[in-house]
């Protein structure tokens, strides 16, 4: 199992980027996914999941109205679109899938 996170990067207060995670090893149909941040000094915290069948999706209270989780699972990818980018958004962001597989992580810094 292997997940990829890709799309991170230094964004101005307001701007939006794209997060993708791509999936190898395994079967993405199959599969909640979902992503995580870390902010320095701060606990791993679980922004948003779903998965490809009616289970239904989650997010984080304050990314509710910024944040869109995605899949195609024809390119085996999971993507995570944030538009209004605070300075709190300010993290590590990872792609996981449950139990215990984790990707690498996506630097996402929201600055001036």
């Amino acid at each position: 199992v292997q997940l990829q996170a890709s799309g991170g990067g230094l964004v101005q207060p307001g701007g939006s980027l794209r997060l993708s995670c791509l999936a190898s090893g395994f079967t993405l149909d199959d599969y909640v996914i979902g992503w995580f941040r870390q902010a320095p000094g701060k606990q791993r915290e679980e922004v948003s999941c779903e998965s490809s069948s009616t289970i239904g999706t989650y997010y984080l209270d304050s990314g509710k109205e910024r944040f869109t989780i995605s899949r195609d699972n024809a390119r085996r990818t999971v993507y995570l679109q944030i538009t209004g980018l605070k300075p709190e958004d300010t993290a590590v962001y990872y792609c996981h899938r449950p139990p215990n597989s984790w990707g690498q992580g996506t630097q996402v810094t929201v600055s001036s």
